[in-house]
């Protein structure tokens, strides 16, 4: 029997083939080489379909599946179709818009999980960057576990096209949560109620902002979420009252016509990141 991969990367897809070739050459340089790379191409109406299939004749790692339809109603069906479907003991997750910039970064992302059989979740910090590539600005998480879990509830730990998380552990929380938003956060708190969190004090993953983001479009739904996300888990991490109250001016400003908030997008993801 084939020996399955010690990590398996996620990766959904949909119409962006320019930039998943990009994605893809971020992976596929990378030093350490036992993985499988699961390519969700959610119905994508590009060349997305051939471009994976004629790749994957190349290189056996590549699993592309491939949907007629888009089946699910959010991002967080498509990723638990990716953890069914992963071999690898670990999972590293990236958007098809995101890239990988350290190409030892799941090097150094097994061997912590492997030196520390206590951790569930391994991040770093993010580069972010406009549509052409140019940095806007770089933030890095909260380093250790203490650290990380007094402003858990605050913003996202985690960068999530960053991480690298155990799967076991992920199936046995539940996995992705059926949240329309902020999925990941809600799997990083639960991941955290079975063990210790890190992130590396280093950029491996840069990120492309656009006024696109799901993030600025539907601010207002995301706000709500994240608001049940951290209730949810107020019994866990500390400081739940200062961390509603500081989400629920969020919520307010999300109220502010979407012209005022596009422009104020970058300064406020900015601030944001870099407190949490």
């Amino acid at each position: 029997m084939e020996k399955p991969p010690a990590v398996s990367v996620i990766l959904p897809t949909y119409n962006r083939e320019v930039f998943l070739k990009r994605a893809l050459k971020s992976i596929l340089g990378q030093s350490f080489s036992d993985f499988e790379l699961i390519v969700i191409n959610d119905a994508s109406a590009d060349g997305t379909c051939v471009f994976l299939d004629e790749l994957a004749k190349k290189d056996a790692r590549i699993r592309p599946v491939h949907h007629e339809k888009n089946y699910y109603p959010d991002i967080s069906w498509t990723l638990n179709e990716g953890l069914e479907c992963a071999r690898g003991k670990y999972i590293a997750r990236l958007d098809d818009d995101d890239y990988w910039g350290d190409p030892d970064k799941l090097k150094k992302q097994v061997a912590f999980l492997d030196a520390h059989l206590d951790y569930m979740v391994v991040g770093s910090g993010m580069i972010v960057v406009d549509a052409e590539e140019k940095e806007l600005f770089r933030y890095l998480k909260p380093e250790t576990d203490g650290a990380i879990r007094k402003s858990a509830l605050f913003a996202n730990p985690f960068s999530h096209t960053t991480v690298m998380f155990r799967k076991k552990e992920a199936v046995e929380v539940g996995g992705y949560k059926n949240w329309e938003y902020a999925e990941d956060w809600d799997l990083w708190l639960s991941l955290g109620e079975k063990g210790k969190l890190y992130n590396f004090p280093e950029y491996f993953a840069y990120y492309t902002m656009s006024g696109a983001n799901k993030s600025l479009v539907h601010q207002r739904a995301q706000s709500k979420t994240i608001l049940e996300i951290i209730t949810l888990h107020r019994k866990t991490y500390p400081r739940f009252f200062f961390a509603y109250s500081f989400n629920f001016l969020q919520l307010a400003y999300s109220y502010l016509p979407f012209f005022l908030r596009k422009r104020l997008h970058i300064f406020l993801s900015q601030l944001k990141r870099k407190a949490g």
